[in-house]
């Protein structure tokens, strides 16, 4: 049957199981639009406040559906909105489909209005991209853009398609959903070395990354952890492949990660790697790690082994496929010295980080307390975050249940991301989505507030508000001599009144007891909920490694120089 070019990339959206896709209408794709309306009821389009909201929306769509994340923009501003929201998949590893509209093939490159060349904007931020000029590769073009965004590593496509060619009948023919290109499988005699050296260990240990969460291999991490009577610790984008409350687990490693898991790393004298890629942020100095412990490196992209760090063992190939068969050769192992002093490094960091409860009473209540509240409360519910302080609170005092329950910018650390990235999950799961934020991050993307309470979603926003950008404030604190250069946010917002005049719930918690009220309260709402939770500016975020330090010089808390002086202010 003959279509418009509109007509057929509707059709090749509902042939890849599409049912919802996200974006922001405009000039350029009024065609493609056109073909939307006329399959809304097939398919559900969500439209946001801002075209960066609908890049971070079909982001937490594809992180929590495991589906490609899709999103429509017009040309010009309408694409170049979508770039964060596309760097930000890029860098961890999220299957998207951006569309953008352009114009007529014949204006190209003339300066039209609203004309931008966002194929070359996006060519370091995507696996692949095209602009399509002859509507006979239409079709195709679409199906290859989901093959690749899904197969291998995953990540964005983009396709960008001239409003002519949207316009354009041409003969549409019907194919299936677009396959995933053959996974690269771990080569035998690797694996036999893997198995070899994992069941030699005396000292073993897991490195979970986002790869892990990716490949749908959380419980094999968990068996292989068994198996090996290992530890287990994990990167930010590695959180919730193990279950926070698991005796092995002992939480997030690298620069604001936990001690114990600090101490296990530098002390193994193996470490599993696995889908992790050794960045900065995880790992600290990598000439300071783990320098006693053989490494031994699984991922599916050959690009990430040794890019950064030389390992024992580097090993191409899907985790999943590759865990399944490493279990096959590895006999149960028992490790009750090192067990015995992985629960020892556990102790330690419980007494020199004691719980909120029996920390001195502080200006407004302690976020570990507030986290922990929440984590108690949470259920199976799908936790996004921005970046910044609330971020790492979440990552060292949630205890997550649920492989793939967390979602947040790891790569590009985007603040703002988080609005978004929720409303995605909500709108793709149906299931309760928290947003933790701070005030900072928060007014990156609060407009995206009045897309929750239109879609009437299950959206819980929990608000940190310390009136500065404080993970940068700490950084100022701690080595710029407290010259607090552009962090402190002057104006104040009334964010409940805000929700308020958006149509959501606002409510303020001053107390735990009053968090309780608002937690319940929340729960049984039918609307977006905002709950304001005020802390201390001067609350930081510890463990810390200081820049360019080793485990050892990991700082538990503020240096005394910084407690004195906060100390004075208070007086």
């Amino acid at each position: 049957m003959r279509l418009t070019g509109a007509q057929i990339v509707t059709q090749v959206l509902l042939e890849q199981g599409c049912d919802t896709v996200f974006g922001y209408p405009g000039g350029q794709v009024l065609a493609l639009y056109d073909a939307l309306y006329q399959k809304r009821r097939q398919i559900r389009h969500i439209r946001t406040a801002h075209e960066q909201g609908a890049a971070h929306a079909a982001d937490g769509y594809a992180r929590a559906t495991g589906k490609p994340g899709v999103v429509i923009a017009t040309s010009g501003p309408g694409a170049t909105n979508l770039v964060t929201g596309i760097a930000t998949a890029y860098l961890d590893s999220v299957p998207m489909v951006a569309i953008t509209g352009n114009v007529p093939c014949d204006r190209i490159g003339l300066d039209c209005f609203q004309e931008v060349d966002i194929t070359g904007i996006t060519i370091p931020i995507t696996k692949h991209n095209f602009m399509v000029k002859d509507i006979r590769r239409l079709a195709d073009t679409l199906r290859e853009a989901f093959t690749i965004a899904k197969s291998g590593r995953p990540g964005p496509v983009l396709v960008d398609i001239p409003s002519d060619i949207q316009k354009t009948r041409w003969e549409y023919t019907p194919a299936g959903k677009a396959p995933m290109l053959p996974t690269k499988h771990a080569a035998a005699e690797q694996l036999e070395e893997a198995a070899r050296q994992l069941t030699a260990a005396q000292r073993p240990y897991i490195s979970c990354g986002g790869g892990v969460i990716r490949a749908k291999a959380a419980p094999l991490v968990q068996e292989l952890a068994r198996r090996l009577d290992c530890g287990v610790g994990a990167t930010l984008m590695g959180l919730s492949a193990m279950p926070g409350e698991d005796p092995r687990f002992l939480g997030m490693q690298g620069l604001h990660g936990h001690y114990a898991a600090a101490m296990a790393q530098r002390e193994a004298d193996l470490i599993l790697v696995a889908g992790a890629r050794f960045s900065d942020r995880a790992v600290g100095e990598h000439a300071n790690f783990a320098p006693d412990a053989k490494i031994l490196h699984i991922d599916i992209d050959a690009a990430e082994l040794e890019k950064t760090m030389p390992v024992y063992l580097g090993i191409e190939g899907d985790i999943r496929d590759a865990l399944e068969r490493l279990l096959e050769r590895i006999p149960r192992q028992s490790h009750p010295a090192w067990q015995q002093r992985l629960a020892q490094l556990k102790q330690q960091e419980a007494e020199q980080m004691p719980p909120p409860e029996q920390m001195p009473p502080q200006e407004g209540f302690q976020p570990a307390g507030i986290i922990r509240m929440l984590s108690d409360r949470a259920g199976d519910a799908y936790i996004a975050t921005d970046v910044g302080e609330h971020q790492m609170w979440t990552a060292q005092h949630f205890s997550f249940r649920t492989p793939g329950s967390f979602l947040t910018s790891g790569g590009l650390g985007t603040m703002g991301f988080g609005m978004g990235a929720a409303i995605g999950a909500a709108i793709g799961t149906g299931k309760p989505t928290i947003l933790i934020t701070g005030d900072g991050s928060f007014r990156m993307n609060f407009n995206e507030l009045a897309t929750a309470v239109e879609q009437k979603l299950p959206l819980t926003i929990l608000l940190l508000e310390n009136h500065t950008l404080g993970m940068v404030r700490q950084s100022q604190t701690l080595y710029y001599k407290r010259r607090y250069a552009a962090t402190d946010l002057g104006c104040s917002i009334d964010y409940p009144a805000l929700a308020e005049a958006c149509g959501a719930v606002g409510l303020r918690a001053e107390s735990y007891a009053q968090l309780d009220q608002a937690l319940t309260r929340a729960a049984h709402s039918k609307k977006p909920v905002l709950i304001l939770c005020p802390v201390d500016p001067e609350q930081m975020v510890f463990p810390m490694l200081p820049p360019g330090g080793r485990v050892e010089d990991m700082l538990l808390a503020a240096p005394e120089s910084a407690q004195k002086h906060h100390r004075k202010e208070k007086a």
